[in-house]
């Protein structure tokens, strides 16, 4: 729901110029869609998939629409309503950022989807257009695209050898299922955005954190949290939400808009997912080459039937977690399980 008017918003575009931003007004600039971002530049976002995405815009609008990037516009948890203000044009974010509101779209984080970023991000879009859609949890924004990251790994100053080794552990959670294992597992949990990891892990705040192996390269993990530990599969997948003010697509023309429409959903979602995947194997090389502690578990291993233990059921939980929203989730939860591995049997 927008709380803001067009006036206010104009405000806010302007207050944005103050803050470095150089160039015209935000939404007044029709042919510029600002898109802002966070996360280290050497994130796959900011890396591949929006610069990707920002070459489909032009292509598909020959040039008539232009996409201008723009770094470190504030804590990502306040991209939601920055992008519903009009202080940007689009953003994306994790929605464990905000407890709560997209509790549907994080079906995919649950543990035992077995697949990857790629695979899974195909299949929540696909769900969220038959199964979570009608429960407008976006409302006051239009959905570009919905992705994960590849599959959460452990990042730790000190080896493991058990899920006890975490117990009372300063692990780093970042919400969403995250929260829910970490208080399974009994570890004592430090909360802070993602651009915030490496200090955190550097000073000492954070015994360990949980991510996707990527971010051993991207964030500069290997240097201070040397010890990855690989569970098959992952404990989870973290989940995203690309999105845009619906006030900026209605000053499109219509052309343009469905041009941007085209190029987004299902098509930027696989993208994105691909290139957290990418970020992932280039991850663990990076690790191995900076003399890190690279473990990949079997699926016999003790840690990874302990973690099966852990997580029985999560499932049962979330399907109660999202009851009043009118949405068969436990069919959607099947649906999305089965759409990830058909995709996964397809590659």
């Amino acid at each position: 729901m927008k709380i803001l008017g067009t006036s206010v918003k104009t405000l806010a575009a302007a207050s944005l110029l103050t803050l470095g931003m150089a160039g015209s007004a935000v939404v007044s600039a029709s042919t510029t869609l600002v898109v802002g971002t966070w996360m280290p530049p050497s994130n796959p976002m900011n890396s591949t998939a929006l610069p990707t995405w920002a070459g489909w815009v032009e292509e598909a609008t020959e040039g008539r629409v232009k996409v201008r990037i723009e770094q470190g516009l504030g804590n990502p948890a306040s991209f939601y309503q920055m992008v519903e203000d009009g202080v940007m044009n689009a953003g994306w974010s994790f929605h464990g950022y905000l407890p709560g509101r997209f509790s549907l779209p994080m079906a995919v984080e649950q543990p035992g989807l077995g697949v990857n970023a790629e695979a899974a991000s195909a299949a929540l879009w696909q769900v969220h257009e038959k199964y979570f859609a009608k429960a407008d949890q976006y409302e006051g924004l239009e959905l570009l695209g919905l992705f994960t990251h590849g599959p959460g790994q452990l990042h730790t100053r000190e080896p493991i050898n058990s899920l006890a080794d975490l117990r009372n552990k300063r692990i780093r959670i970042g919400g969403g299922v995250q929260a829910t294992l970490g208080q399974r597992i009994g570890v004592s949990a430090v909360s802070a955005p993602g651009p915030q990891v490496y200090e955190m892990l550097q000073q000492g705040v954070a015994d360990g954190v949980f991510m996707p192996a990527g971010e051993q390269r991207s964030a500069r993990l290997a240097e201070v949290a040397p010890n990855l530990t690989i569970l098959p599969g992952g404990m989870y997948l973290g989940s995203f939400a690309f999105f845009i003010d619906p006030e900026f697509m209605a000053s499109l023309s219509p052309r343009d808009a469905e041009a941007i429409r085209k190029v987004s959903g299902y098509k930027f979602s696989v993208m994105a997912g691909k290139a957290w995947d990418q970020d992932d194997v280039d991850g663990i090389a990076f690790a191995r080459e900076q003399g890190g502690n690279v473990v990949e578990l079997a699926e016999n291993h003790a840690i990874v039937r302990e973690f099966r233990e852990l997580i029985k059921g999560m499932d049962d939980a979330w399907v109660e977690s999202v009851s009043k929203t009118g949405v068969d989730a436990r069919k959607a939860l099947a649906d999305l399980r089965r759409l990830a591995l058909a995709y996964k049997a397809e590659k």
